[in-house]
């Protein structure tokens, strides 16, 4: 496992309940060099959406428990923030939570012919998620997924 990918598990182990106490969700975390820096993004979510309040409530918690657990040995930059309109789709709990709306999901390697889907959510279970696409009803594997994202349409 990258080390990346190993520090972004492991803020996340640390971010999880310390954002369950606040009455948030941990949505997805990135931990990457841009622009010759090292950025830590925690993205979070909430029935109704988060706020800038949020964000800082767990900033300021989650930088202080992150710097006492010495998680990350250099410089970085911690970003708390909403997942967005299209915000990513990475557990069961995600899909089954936004059944009706409509996802767009990328397979790592071609299924049924292709990698790219979009469609409404129909249902999700611990194992698969089936969208309507193009009139027909497609289950895929959460292990097929390489990245699923909300659809929002401008009105």
């Amino acid at each position: 496992m990258q080390v990346k990918h190993k520090i972004a598990d492991q803020v996340q182990a640390v971010a999880g309940p310390l954002a369950a106490a606040l009455g948030l969700e941990i949505v997805d975390v990135e931990y990457r060099k841009e622009g010759g820096r090292w950025v830590l993004r925690v993205f979070i979510d909430k029935a109704g959406g988060v706020g800038l309040d949020d964000c800082e409530a767990l900033s300021e918690r989650l930088g202080q428990e992150l710097d006492r657990q010495d998680i990350i040995p250099h410089a970085y930059a911690l970003e708390v923030s909403s997942p967005g309109i299209e915000r990513p789709l990475k557990k069961p709990a995600d899909f089954l939570r936004f059944t009706g709306h409509e996802a767009r999901i990328l397979t790592a390697t071609p299924f049924e012919g292709r990698r790219r889907f979009t469609g409404r959510i129909i249902a999700a279970s611990e194992e698969k998620v089936r969208l309507l696409v193009e009139g027909a009803e497609l289950e895929i594997p959460y292990a097929a997924i390489q990245k699923a994202n909300l659809v929002f349409h401008w009105q």
